[in-house]
Protein backbone atom coordinates (compact mmCIF):
# COMPACT_ATOMS: atom_id res chain seq x y z
CA UNK A 1 0.00 0.00 0.00
CA UNK A 2 1.51 3.35 -0.97
CA UNK A 3 1.28 6.59 0.98
CA UNK A 4 -1.11 7.98 -1.63
CA UNK A 5 -3.57 5.11 -1.16
CA UNK A 6 -3.17 4.54 2.58
CA UNK A 7 -5.62 6.42 4.79
CA UNK A 8 -4.31 8.79 7.42
CA UNK A 9 -5.45 6.22 9.99
CA UNK A 10 -3.22 3.59 8.39
CA UNK A 11 -0.25 5.95 8.04
CA UNK A 12 -0.51 6.80 11.75
CA UNK A 13 -0.29 3.11 12.61
CA UNK A 14 -3.97 2.31 13.03
CA UNK A 15 -5.36 2.17 16.59
CA UNK A 16 -2.08 0.91 18.07
CA UNK A 17 -0.04 3.72 16.54
CA UNK A 18 -2.62 6.37 17.38
CA UNK A 19 -2.71 5.14 20.99
CA UNK A 20 1.09 5.42 21.17
CA UNK A 21 0.98 8.93 19.67
CA UNK A 22 -1.80 9.98 22.05
CA UNK A 23 0.13 8.74 25.09
CA UNK A 24 3.15 10.72 23.94
CA UNK A 25 0.90 13.74 23.36
CA UNK A 26 -0.52 13.52 26.88
CA UNK A 27 3.02 13.31 28.31
CA UNK A 28 3.91 16.42 26.32
CA UNK A 29 0.83 18.29 27.57
CA UNK A 30 1.61 17.41 31.20
CA UNK A 31 5.16 18.73 30.75
CA UNK A 32 4.12 21.91 28.91
CA UNK A 33 3.84 24.87 31.30
CA UNK A 34 1.32 26.60 29.00
CA UNK A 35 -1.27 23.82 29.15
CA UNK A 36 -0.35 21.35 31.88
CA UNK A 37 -2.71 22.78 34.50
CA UNK A 38 -5.68 22.15 32.22
CA UNK A 39 -4.77 18.47 32.10
CA UNK A 40 -3.61 18.14 35.71
CA UNK A 41 -7.02 19.38 36.86
CA UNK A 42 -8.83 16.67 34.92
CA UNK A 43 -10.81 14.36 37.17
CA UNK A 44 -10.21 11.42 34.83
CA UNK A 45 -7.12 11.82 32.66
CA UNK A 46 -7.42 8.21 31.46
CA UNK A 47 -10.88 9.03 30.09
CA UNK A 48 -9.50 12.11 28.32
CA UNK A 49 -6.85 9.91 26.72
CA UNK A 50 -9.40 7.27 25.67
CA UNK A 51 -11.62 9.91 24.08
CA UNK A 52 -8.62 11.42 22.28
CA UNK A 53 -7.70 8.00 20.86
CA UNK A 54 -11.31 7.50 19.72
CA UNK A 55 -11.42 10.98 18.21
CA UNK A 56 -8.18 10.55 16.27
CA UNK A 57 -9.05 7.03 15.13
CA UNK A 58 -12.51 7.98 13.90
CA UNK A 59 -11.35 11.28 12.42
CA UNK A 60 -8.50 9.77 10.42
CA UNK A 61 -10.56 7.11 8.67
CA UNK A 62 -10.53 4.28 11.17
CA UNK A 63 -13.47 2.04 12.03
CA UNK A 64 -13.71 3.26 15.63
CA UNK A 65 -16.66 5.32 16.82
CA UNK A 66 -16.08 8.56 18.69
CA UNK A 67 -18.33 8.66 21.76
CA UNK A 68 -17.41 12.10 23.07
CA UNK A 69 -18.82 15.55 22.45
CA UNK A 70 -17.97 17.56 19.36
CA UNK A 71 -15.02 19.97 19.57
CA UNK A 72 -17.15 23.05 20.14
CA UNK A 73 -19.09 21.47 23.00
CA UNK A 74 -15.91 20.03 24.53
CA UNK A 75 -14.10 23.37 24.60
CA UNK A 76 -17.03 25.73 25.26
CA UNK A 77 -16.41 27.84 28.35
CA UNK A 78 -12.72 26.90 28.64
CA UNK A 79 -11.59 30.26 27.19
CA UNK A 80 -8.58 28.66 25.47
CA UNK A 81 -6.13 31.26 24.19
CA UNK A 82 -4.37 31.29 20.84
CA UNK A 83 -1.09 30.66 22.68
CA UNK A 84 -2.51 27.55 24.37
CA UNK A 85 -3.90 26.28 21.06
CA UNK A 86 -0.51 26.64 19.39
CA UNK A 87 1.19 24.96 22.37
CA UNK A 88 -1.15 21.97 22.01
CA UNK A 89 -0.39 21.77 18.29
CA UNK A 90 3.35 21.95 19.02
CA UNK A 91 2.92 19.11 21.53
CA UNK A 92 1.09 17.07 18.90
CA UNK A 93 3.79 17.65 16.29
CA UNK A 94 6.47 16.63 18.81
CA UNK A 95 4.52 13.44 19.64
CA UNK A 96 4.26 12.56 15.96
CA UNK A 97 8.00 13.12 15.50
CA UNK A 98 8.84 11.04 18.58
CA UNK A 99 6.71 8.22 17.17
CA UNK A 100 8.51 8.35 13.83
CA UNK A 101 5.70 9.71 11.67
CA UNK A 102 6.92 11.00 8.29
CA UNK A 103 6.81 14.71 7.41
CA UNK A 104 3.99 14.59 4.82
CA UNK A 105 1.75 12.76 7.30
CA UNK A 106 2.69 15.21 10.07
CA UNK A 107 1.77 18.08 7.76
CA UNK A 108 -1.61 16.49 7.06
CA UNK A 109 -2.28 16.12 10.79
CA UNK A 110 -1.21 19.73 11.31
CA UNK A 111 -3.73 20.89 8.70
CA UNK A 112 -6.50 18.90 10.37
CA UNK A 113 -5.65 20.27 13.83
CA UNK A 114 -5.40 23.83 12.53
CA UNK A 115 -8.83 23.47 10.90
CA UNK A 116 -10.36 23.06 14.39
CA UNK A 117 -9.17 26.46 15.58
CA UNK A 118 -12.62 28.10 15.48
CA UNK A 119 -14.08 25.27 17.56
CA UNK A 120 -11.45 25.55 20.29
CA UNK A 121 -10.18 29.12 20.79
CA UNK A 122 -12.22 31.45 23.02
CA UNK A 123 -15.50 29.57 22.67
Amino acid sequence: MTTSTASLYERLGRREGITRITRELMKNHLANPLVKTRFEKSEDLARVERRAVEFFCAGTGGPETYTGQDMLATHRGMNISEQEFIAVIDDAMAALETCGIDTPTCNEVLAVLWSMKREVIRV
